[in-house]
């Protein structure tokens, strides 16, 4: 039985993902954080989850000795656990965006006190939607010319996805660019003839959408595209604990959903 924390419990992903870890027989919710002032602090967890009745009490403070924390809110909030669980030898899988290079840092020297898996999306398909883009961008990326689009819901902080940044750092690598060199976000104005090596990416925030990544690879007569739809956030939250039980028991060190997915992609 692993032992699982979820930080943001009453979030649209920490609640599904408390949903689903109640319907795991192998882990046990011991631990349901939220952030000071939270309406829900102090309440059962029952109060938000219908089947959920194990008596745990929705808190500010870590308690109930987890194995490992699961982490989606904000860069703030995720920094403040991170502590706590280096402190405390938990392990902690982080899919929180919209990390600075700071803030990564910080990730990278917990990693070598306690196991951190960190990814900007965690699901199966857009992992190997990553192995697809830097497959297909070591055969076309020298010739084509190369644009993503990401969509989102109205209520996304952070622009643009951690998923459209990775893809770009894939794309960087297997044609040997540098994203302060190409990559630009969004045009306006009299931008002149696209540069050759150029990498924009379009950020689409509206509605409810849960989460979709196109692709181009474009050249004349013809388009290459390669899309992933999120249909609902189960392909996170279901992503997250396959981490969780991947991140159990491991040594200290800094792990991504590669690594968790080996066995299946």
């Amino acid at each position: 039985m692993i032992n699982i924390a979820i930080n943001g419990v009453c979030g649209r992903m920490g609640l599904r993902i408390a949903e689903l870890v109640a319907e795991d027989e192998s882990l046990r919710l011991v631990t349901a954080l939220e952030m000071e002032g939270h309406p829900h602090i102090g309440k059962d967890l029952s109060s938000v989850i219908s089947q959920f009745h194990n008596g745990v009490i929705i808190s500010q403070e870590l308690n109930g000795s987890p194995d490992v924390l699961i982490d989606f809110t904000s860069p703030d909030s995720t920094l403040s656990r991170l502590k706590v669980c280096t402190d405390n030898g938990i392990a902690m899988v982080i899919g929180t965006t919209g990390l600075n290079n700071e803030q990564i840092e910080h990730v990278k020297k917990a990693s070598q006190k306690i196991p951190c898996l960190l990814s900007p999306n965690m699901s199966v398909g857009v992992n190997l939607l990553f192995n697809l883009v830097e497959n297909v961008s070591k055969i076309l990326g020298e010739e084509s010319d190369i644009e993503i689009i990401e969509s989102h819901h109205r209520f996304k902080k952070d622009a643009p996805s951690g998923t459209a940044l990775k893809i770009a750092e894939k794309i960087c690598s297997a044609t040997n660019r540098k994203m302060e060199d190409v990559v630009i976000y969004g045009r306006k104005g009299l931008t002149g003839e696209r540069p050759r090596n150029q990498i924009c990416i379009h950020s689409i925030r509206s509605g409810d959408i849960v989460g979709e990544h196109t692709v181009t690879f474009c050249n004349r007569g013809e388009r290459l595209e390669l899309v992933h739809k999120a249909q609902t956030r189960d392909a996170f939250a279901l992503g997250a604990i396959h981490a969780a039980k991947f991140l159990s028991g491991k040594p200290p060190g800094l792990y991504n959903m590669e690594d968790a997915l080996r066995d299946i992609c």
